[in-house]
């Protein structure tokens, strides 16, 4: 009986340990409460009620970068999409049109997905987000449209989603 009980505590006290660490490694989460309203001078987001929202700018409200903005300015996504094969130069603008109807679905609620930029890097496409969601979301949506296969890779010390996606 002995054993079960301590199996189970030292489950909970890894659940909590892993819990702890989940909150800690993303450098762009924000520590604290801004005021509330604040608004984001670059992108006009407004933080209120403990979430980034899009809104008109309250009157007196405190300026502050958020933190999609705070990325872009550092270079430091959460999502990378590369998109390599023989079948992405012929339809390049197809799959941007679609990472970009993505993105402005999912901005509608959630103001700091973004598409940070998009690149070439030899053969291949490079799109860059702010937020790993939309970088699966982007990826799901490109295999459901142009099939290709998916392989993810998420790198908790940095926070950093990384996806290839690849057709021949």
């Amino acid at each position: 009986m002995a054993d079960g009980h301590d199996a189970r505590a030292s489950s909970k006290r890894a659940k909590a340990d892993r819990m702890l660490q989940e909150r800690t490694h993303d450098p762009y989460l924000t520590r604290h409460k801004y005021a509330e309203p604040t608004v984001c001078p670059s992108c006009s987001a407004v933080y209120h009620q403990g979430r980034w929202h899009w809104a008109r700018t309250p009157e007196g409200a405190e300026s502050h970068t958020c933190p999609a903005c705070q990325r872009v300015h550092d270079d430091y996504p959460a999502g990378v999409i590369t998109l390599s094969g023989a079948y992405v130069a012929p339809h390049r603008d197809d799959i941007l049109r679609l990472a970009r109807n993505e993105e402005e679905a999912e901005k509608v609620e959630h103001p700091l997905a973004r598409i940070m930029k998009t690149e070439e890097q030899g053969a291949d496409l490079v799109i860059s987000t702010t937020d790993m969601h939309l970088a699966r979301r982007i990826s799901q949506a490109l295999r459901r449209a142009h099939h290709g296969e998916l392989d993810y890779h998420y790198a908790e010390e940095t926070h950093l989603l990384r996806v290839t996606w690849t057709h021949a």
